[in-house]
């Protein structure tokens, strides 16, 4: 960990007592910062797996900043949606901060879904409208108390945690200058997700419904589910893509094409029909996107070892004496 991060945790641990201070996570800075076309900036923090905020295991440096997150603006003149906040207020606070120097003044906030590192800035934005599904808004009041004691992922805590303004089931058309949007929900890695897709240029900004090295599965009784829409999502006339949890370089050098949907429809695909394979659990990262990694759709990146693991336990555990659910063609 660099010695800015370091003090500021020793700082935070002399001014509060130590379980306050657990749950208030510093931002690993510096974040990465660039403009992907002339409205559309990204910001990305983490993906330095030796860098942590605490020993002990804890979402936001073995969840999140381990996998790096990524969170992305659309702006024109002084106003900007902000596609969710980030793991921490301060990474939140650094996107607000930035754009106010670029003169922007306007702000609303679009989640992606409800889990909590993509929902923790939200304080940074206390002022302005926070757009999201139903479900998304349901699952967060529903959640609130233990978010904020902590108790649902464990420290650090979201307090206050932030119930959206505004919901929508469906889809939502939204603008900011000459720049259209929508907004667009579809059940792919948890029921509520909501996607933005730009026709401008045949943008998608895919939250975590995609990911790079592959997804993590916390909804696995909707895994067919899943794959149908992942099919659909590919029906769609997108040029580039840039989910939330992917690797910068690529994100920066111009995003990923339609291979990242096809990567993950093979890991979902395989994931649930071996489910109930002899040796399902001794399965490696290897067996399930080895095949995508060699033909460059994804990258082989090390912490996801860990995620893949967890993913294996979870859908046995589901799945295991159940009838299997056929895959759509």
């Amino acid at each position: 960990m660099r010695k800015p991060v370091m003090a500021l945790a020793l700082l935070l641990s002399l001014l509060i007592p130590c379980d306050r201070a657990a749950a208030e996570a510093p931002a690993a800075l510096p974040i990465k910062v660039k403009a992907l076309t002339d409205y559309l900036l990204y910001f990305f923090d983490g993906r330095r797996p030796a860098e942590r905020y605490v020993k002990d295991w804890n979402w936001f440096d073995d969840a999140s900043m381990k996998l790096g997150v990524g969170t992305y603006v659309i702006h024109r003149g002084d106003e900007a949606f902000v596609y969710d906040t980030f793991p921490s207020l301060p990474q939140g606070k650094f996107v607000r901060d930035y754009l106010e120097k670029m003169g922007i003044k306007k702000f609303k906030v679009i989640h992606s879904h409800w889990h909590l590192d993509h929902v923790a800035g939200d304080a940074a934005y206390s002022d302005s409208e926070v757009i999201a599904t139903t479900a998304t808004r349901d699952a967060l009041v529903k959640q609130k108390a233990d978010i904020e004691a902590g108790k649902l992922w464990g420290l650090p805590s979201i307090n206050p945690t932030r119930i959206p303004d505004v919901t929508f089931d469906g889809s939502k058309e939204l603008s900011v200058g000459d720049i259209k949007f929508e907004l667009r929900q579809i059940n792919i890695h948890t029921v509520d997700s909501c996607v933005i897709y730009i026709p401008k240029d045949k943008l998608l900004l895919a939250g975590d419904t995609l990911e790079d090295s592959l997804t993590y599965m916390i909804e696995v009784e909707n895994l067919a589910e899943h794959v149908k829409n992942l099919k659909v999502m590919r029906s769609w006339d997108i040029a580039r893509i840039f989910p939330n949890h992917g690797n910068p370089d690529v994100i920066i050098a111009g995003g990923y094409d339609k291979t990242l949907i096809d990567a993950t429809i093979d890991y979902v695909t395989k994931m649930l029909q071996k489910s109930q394979d002899p040796n399902y659990l001794d399965g490696s990262m290897e067996d399930y996107i080895g095949d995508s990694a060699k033909k460059g759709w994804v990258q082989m990146f090390e912490p996801y070892r860990d995620v893949h693991t967890q993913n294996l336990k979870t859908v046995s555990d589901y799945w295991k004496g159940k009838e299997l659910p056929a895959i759509a063609q």
